[in-house]
């Protein structure tokens, strides 16, 4: 049908009849006609970049999702779920890592042992961590305490370690009294390195 062409015709009726006539040859259309096709083109090629990008996008995140279910093991199949599980993986993860702190931090600390002795105490103090002036610190507490120090071993290059035997003068000392005075002054050392 060829549309008949008035002054309340469209442009796209011009189209339609241009296209009508001439079928086997490319018509020359108009310089308003053609403006139009190239900006409907264009929107065509836009919204076509538009999606492919949403569809990389979506792409990507299924991806992410993927790698995401794999590395914490789960077996849920919507996305939801597996940020659900992929939390509870992380909150796993920290409470290893806190364990693993308390772990390391009670390495650190000091292994007093006391030994009573017929006249005296044997006094085992092992530390991981080096720390200097520890062993005089040691040494002036077991004087407050008035241990006297028979015979000492002692090292400190990477750890510090005291094997001592202090014979006690007086008669009222007893080992937890020891232990007590040896922590202090590990603490008191300790805090002076801070």
């Amino acid at each position: 049908m060829i549309p008949n062409l008035d002054s309340n015709s469209t442009p796209l009726d011009m189209l339609t009849l241009l296209l009508v006539l001439s079928p086997s040859s490319s018509p020359s259309l108009p310089p308003a006609i053609q403006k139009e096709k190239s900006i409907s083109t264009e929107r065509e090629r836009e919204r076509e970049r538009v999606m492919g990008s949403k569809e990389k996008k979506k792409a990507a995140l299924q991806e992410k999702l993927e790698i995401l279910r794999t590395i914490t093991k789960s077996n849920a199949v919507n996305q939801a779920s597996i940020i659900v599980d992929a939390t509870k993986y992380i909150k796993e993860l920290k409470q290893k890592v806190e364990d693993q702190q308390e772990l390391e931090q009670d390495s650190t600390m000091p292994k007093v042992t006391i030994t009573t002795l017929e006249k005296g105490f044997l006094i085992n103090v092992l530390c991981e961590k080096r720390s200097p002036g520890l062993l005089v610190s040691m040494l002036e507490a077991f004087e407050d305490l008035g241990l006297e120090v028979l015979d000492a071993n002692a090292s400190c290059c990477d750890t510090f370690r005291l094997e001592a035997i202090g014979g006690e003068s007086q008669e009222s000392v007893d080992a937890q009294m020891v232990r007590q005075v040896v922590h202090q002054a590990i603490k008191k050392c300790m805090e002076t390195d801070e």
